[in-house]
């Protein structure tokens, strides 16, 4: 699937989540006061990398908030796995369940991906950011999920670089 770019229209989606409402990307555009939505795409929920990233974005959370940024994690895992992972890690911001991969594959975030040397079709670890206008404002592909908080930070302007 192609890559989104700074610039395109990002695909608007409403997708189940762990607490058992909608994720909708056009309501949360909606909000008063909001600066972006940072829609975060990582491959399964309760592994090492994604509990790293995961728990990344929660402690950083407030300060996202607090600049005017909404988050959503996206995986292919069930809500009672997401769920179990939002419980586990104190996870304050929505995962959300895209099991028929429809929103990964719209946002370039399903494909072909190296896992330990081999090929594998799955999710592609990425961050896009889709500003209030629908318009994606950073789109990050292949991130590493140590560290890559600390450099979206610094990519919004949040962190002196």
């Amino acid at each position: 699937m192609p890559r989104l770019a700074v610039g395109d229209t990002a695909p608007d989606f409403t997708l189940p989540t762990a607490e058992g409402s909608d994720f909708s990307l056009s309501a949360a555009l909606a909000e008063p006061g909001l600066q972006g939505v940072v829609v975060y795409f990582y491959p399964a929920a309760m592994t090492p990398g994604c509990t790293t990233q995961a728990c990344d974005f929660r402690d950083s959370l407030a300060s996202l908030q607090g600049a005017g940024y909404t988050v959503v994690g996206i995986s292919p895992d069930t809500t009672d796995k997401l769920a179990k992972f939002a419980a586990r890690d104190q996870l304050t911001f929505p995962l959300a369940s895209d099991a028929d991969h429809g929103v990964l594959e719209g946002y370039g975030a399903w494909g072909v991906r190296k896992l330990y040397g081999k090929e594998v079709t799955g999710v592609i670890r990425s961050t896009v950011v889709v500003g209030p206008d629908g318009k994606v404002t950073v789109a990050q592909y292949n991130v590493k999920a140590t560290g890559h908080v600390a450099r979206l930070r610094k990519t919004l302007g949040l962190d002196a670089g």
